[in-house]
């Protein structure tokens, strides 16, 4: 039975979508979806090889089926050129982002420009080199400088005590090291933009997968290296981003954060005392509202807890403290600490 051009387009794109997730077994895996043939589902896979749309390696059991990006281009710039990244994204990358819907393009749009305009800025290096990838399931950019490394370059502007430091204060947002003429909101909005955000420097990396925060020490790259994805049918909008770190809905201002607790922690060890709890609310005063999120912490101790919860709130009663994603054990300690607390207390508590 011939099946229609819609049914066949379906089957492709059922194909196509599948096939990074399924690359030894998609014929199998297809067949059991539509409930054709062997032969059949191969007629597709090899339209779509002479489509240029993917790739076939090895042969009988050892076969891969591949995705190959729709476009894919690689470009170095050099940084002792004048260089404006509205005109690079304009000249170099708008044309590659062609049938793409508006929403993902202005994200991508302000992520490119965001993090080019940090290496022109802030990397001190000589070259700035950028990598974008269009696929059928994601867009990839990767923008890489050969300077000083973003975290070491915190780390020396701001007087902290390590690379670790860093990225601690690189989450929380409101952090640049030119502050006459930048606001430190670009990385921390584009790094929640993205499904996936990495930045890469020396041997430490620190990103996000669709807002699970990740934390590893396996990389060495020289300068600073950003990576960033997202899937052509987000339904992500800048808007809806911006909206999600402002307090008052109605009037524009990044006052709310949120902070990954366990950044605090260097390798396995317990928060337990004050001085960890101060260095987790370092400068968390210029916000409105505070998200600290707990995922992954199993225990604190209660000279940690009472710092934050009783000790920072009683001095900053125009910040509101919210904790997210606690353990039993954790909501159980501060909801102690609350109650010490004397009545009409700001902490508050969010499940």
């Amino acid at each position: 039975m011939s099946l229609n051009k819609q049914k066949r387009d379906e089957i492709k794109q059922f194909i196509l979508l599948n096939m990074r997730d399924h690359p030894s077994d998609i014929v199998r895996f297809s067949q059991a979806k539509f409930n054709l043939s062997r032969p059949a589902i191969l007629r597709y896979v090899h339209d779509l090889k002479d489509e240029k749309l993917i790739d076939i390696q090895g042969s009988t059991k050892n076969i891969k089926y591949l995705l190959k990006p729709l476009h894919a281009i690689t470009h170095e710039y050099q940084l002792q050129n004048p260089l404006a990244e509205d005109k690079i994204w304009r000249d170099d990358v708008a044309s590659l982002f062609t049938g793409i819907k508006d929403d993902v393009v202005n994200i991508c749009h302000y992520g490119f420009t965001e993090i080019f305009n940090n290496a022109i800025d802030h990397s001190e290096g000589k070259t700035v080199t950028t990598k974008i990838e269009i696929w059928i399931d994601k867009i990839s950019m990767e923008i890489a400088d050969d300077g000083v490394g973003i975290f070491n370059k915190i780390q020396q502007k701001h007087n902290l005590d390590d690379s670790l430091h860093a990225i601690l204060e690189l989450s929380k947002g409101k952090l640049t090291t030119e502050p006459s003429g930048h606001t430190g909101e670009g990385i921390f909005f584009t790094s929640r933009m993205f499904d996936e955000f990495l930045i890469a420097s020396e041997k430490l990396c620190f990103g996000s997968r669709t807002w699970d925060w990740i934390f590893e020490s396996n990389q060495d790259v020289k300068g600073t290296l950003v990576y960033m994805e997202i899937s052509p049918s987000s339904e992500r909008t800048t808007l809806s981003i911006f909206s999600k770190f402002m307090s008052t809905p109605d009037k524009y201002g990044f006052d709310k954060t949120i902070v990954p607790v366990e950044l605090v922690r260097y390798g396995n060890e317990n928060l337990v005392s004050r001085s960890q709890a101060k260095r987790l609310l370092a400068r968390l005063d210029i916000f409105n509202t505070v998200m600290l999120d707990f995922a992954n912490i199993e225990i604190i101790g209660r000279a940690f807890a009472d710092e934050i919860f009783r000790v920072f709130v009683n001095q900053h009663p125009n910040t509101t403290l919210l904790a997210i994603n606690e353990n039993k054990s954790i909501q159980q300690l501060i909801k102690e600490i609350q109650g010490e607390n004397s009545p009409g207390s700001p902490v508050d508590n969010a499940q």
